[in-house]
């Protein structure tokens, strides 16, 4: 399917169970109608259906690409090593949530089918589409860990990868003070240093949700999103103004805006998705360097969120260490890749082994620096 569009509504939400904003029929359908993919975004859609009689049972995002922009898994080397050797790396395809390295499912099913049971035929079917297409590879990106077990085991030719992330998980606290009184002296010392370093600059925070997120908070947000990225990447970022200005209409109960503000002007803002237990923290941006901002308004703000909601999980986004002192801890995330080309399939193979024994001793050096008084 090139459209979220031709998919019927009331059958894909028919898939969707657990609430996750990232595979919502909403969330896809908007990226489409901001022209955020599609068009001359380098991802074109062509999702993948799963039918039984005629009746929709499963779906897997699927985007042909023409770079590896937007992704978070990088094979920029890979794409090197094939123009280095005159073959062709793009166009490539991926299953993957486009801008968004968040951990979570990528294929639906309905409840009355079993994925192990599916799954090979749908990689095998997957598979010889990107044949048939002339691409080079398919990549599977972030999905939730039983789901990339259960597809890896699915076919011998799919390649592991992994990865870390930092994430906060809420351990009953009614307070934020709860949550210092769990870290080392040391850490809970500079926290409270770094808070009170914002609280001198005399900057305010609101939180807004929904609809109550008014136009002027969006422009706000989509200029400071901007400056962030132009600082970072030397682009404008990659979703466009229609996008962020329509989200509190189409997913209002998913988005939560947490805003910034000096001398009543509004000077940073960091955005975040929800689900019923997940904070997601996704974009921020500022218009004036303070020390502690970024940590105060994309980690505390969104720490003390999680605890006023009982929300289980933050999920702040991709890599960043520096997030273990302020109280988020290693996780492992995964992707699974198929190279067309046999020899360099092996040669990939090869190195992801390699590169996954190094990720293996990362992981285990970062909780070893936990922040946490010890039991």
């Amino acid at each position: 399917m090139d459209s979220i569009n031709q998919i019927d509504k009331e059958a894909f939400n028919g898939l969707m169970l657990n609430g996750y904003p990232f595979m919502k029929y909403e969330f896809f359908a908007l990226l489409e109608s901001s022209h955020s993919v599609g068009g001359e975004s380098g991802w074109k859609v062509n999702h993948l259906l799963i039918l039984d009689k005629n009746q929709l049972i499963g779906f897997m995002p699927f985007f042909i690409k023409q770079h590896s922009y937007g992704e978070y898994v990088f094979d920029f080397q890979w794409a090197k090593a094939y123009q280095d050797n005159g073959l062709n790396y793009y166009p490539k395809a991926v299953s993957a949530i486009p801008f968004t390295p968040v951990v979570g499912p990528r294929v639906l099913i309905h409840p009355d089918y079993d994925l192990e049971q599916i799954a090979p035929k749908l990689i095998q079917t997957l598979i010889v589409e990107a044949e048939n297409r002339g691409l080079s590879s398919w990549h599977l990106l972030f999905p939730e860990p039983m789901q990339q077990q259960i597809i890896c085991n699915s076919h011998e030719q799919l390649l592991r990868q992994k990865g870390v992330q930092f994430h906060w998980y809420n351990q009953g606290y009614k307070t934020f003070a709860d949550f210092l009184a769990k870290l080392n002296k040391k850490r809970r010392k500079e926290i409270r240093r770094e808070r009170h370093k914002i609280q001198e600059n005399t900057i305010n925070f609101s939180v807004k949700e929904g609809s109550d997120i008014s136009q002027s908070d969006w422009e706000d947000f989509y200029l400071f999103y901007q400056m962030t990225y132009m600082k970072r990447s030397g682009h404008g970022g990659y979703l466009t103004p229609t996008f962020f200005s329509q989200l509190s209409e189409i997913m209002p109960q998913n988005i939560v805006l947490i805003m910034a503000e000096s001398h009543q002007q509004n000077i940073a803002a960091a955005l975040f998705f929800k689900d019923n237990h997940t904070l997601y923290g996704r974009y921020w941006g500022t218009t004036q360097f303070t020390h502690h901002l970024h940590f105060e308004t994309c980690y505390y703000q969104g720490i003390e969120y999680c605890i006023k909601n009982n929300l289980e999980h933050f999920d702040a986004g991709a890599q960043g260490e520096h997030k273990i002192q302020r109280g988020f801890i290693p996780v492992k995330t995964y992707s699974s890749h198929w190279i067309a080309h046999e020899d360099f399939r092996d040669a990939i193979g090869h190195h992801l082994n390699t590169e996954n024994q190094y990720t293996e001793r990362y992981f285990q050096a970062a909780k070893d620096h936990s922040p946490y008084k010890m039991d």
